[in-house]
């Protein structure tokens, strides 16, 4: 009798937010040992460059609003590999668990009976706060930290109860970079102060890193001079105002650091 095939398992990684250095241990072996590497297009060239010189590498896209591959043959491509024997990484900025998929495509490939397992990463709002040397929380002036998505399936501009959140709460807006004038005003029209403290980085966790600060009332503003292309993570509360960013003479008061 012939033995069953061995099937191939997932991994399904965190790459952190693009410096090698910030991978966690697990992530680099993950890497390291990969057989197919399946990587979204903001993973940074020195992480692809742990993976074996043998391994196969394909770039997935997921750049929101570029063409990229569809979450369905993402999801079929894992598994005919996982078929094939292969050992995949399926590998994401940031933490996988946050606003990368992650579980629809656990839940699809443990369907099939594909073995996974989630390693996370540092996510863009811990990298953009250790980068700019302000902490998330702080006693006194925030207590809970709520990370959101800013952006709904369509472009639009989600609505996620802000109502009830205190001025002790520091608030991270995700794929927010062409909704921040109307999630500021959102906020504003719940009772939010427009001179609240806030902070716009892009390519947060990068050495290109740029930090555009201001209040909830200018950073629109701001970020119309900086003109920023990459990702950008919106960071709004007491706390932001630690950052450590020169100033930017053009947008007052607002401040960047290019």
């Amino acid at each position: 009798m012939q033995p069953e095939a061995r099937l191939g398992t997932v991994k399904l990684v965190g790459a952190g937010p693009g410096a090698a250095d910030l991978l966690t241990l697990r992530a680099a072996r993950a890497i390291g040992s990969a057989q197919a590497l399946l990587y979204d297009a903001l993973i940074s060239e020195e992480v692809l460059a742990l993976a074996p010189a043998a391994c196969l590498k394909i770039q997935t896209g997921k750049r929101a609003g570029r063409t990229s591959m569809k979450q369905e043959t993402i999801n079929r491509l894992m598994l005919r590999l996982a078929r094939r024997g292969i050992d995949v990484v399926r590998l994401k900025g940031g933490d996988p668990s946050i606003f990368g998929r992650v579980g629809e495509e656990q839940a699809f490939l443990n369907s099939h009976g594909v073995s996974t397992e989630i390693v996370p990463g540092v996510t863009a709002a811990s990298a953009a706060a250790a980068q700019f040397g302000f902490p998330l929380t702080h006693r006194g002036e925030s207590r809970r930290l709520l990370i959101c998505t800013a952006t709904a399936a369509g472009g639009g501009l989600v609505e996620v109860g802000r109502k009830s959140l205190g001025a002790d709460t520091t608030l991270a807006l995700y794929m927010a970079r062409d909704q921040v004038r109307d999630a500021a005003d959102q906020l504003m029209s719940e009772g939010w102060l427009g001179c609240t403290p806030a902070i716009a980085v892009e390519n947060a966790g990068h050495s290109a890193a740029r930090g555009v600060a201001g209040t909830l009332e200018t950073l629109a503003q701001a970020l119309d001079v900086a003109k920023p292309t990459g990702p950008v993570v919106i960071l709004i509360g007491e706390v932001t105002a630690r950052a450590s960013i020169a100033s930017f003479a053009d947008v007052s008061p607002a401040r960047a650091l290019s």
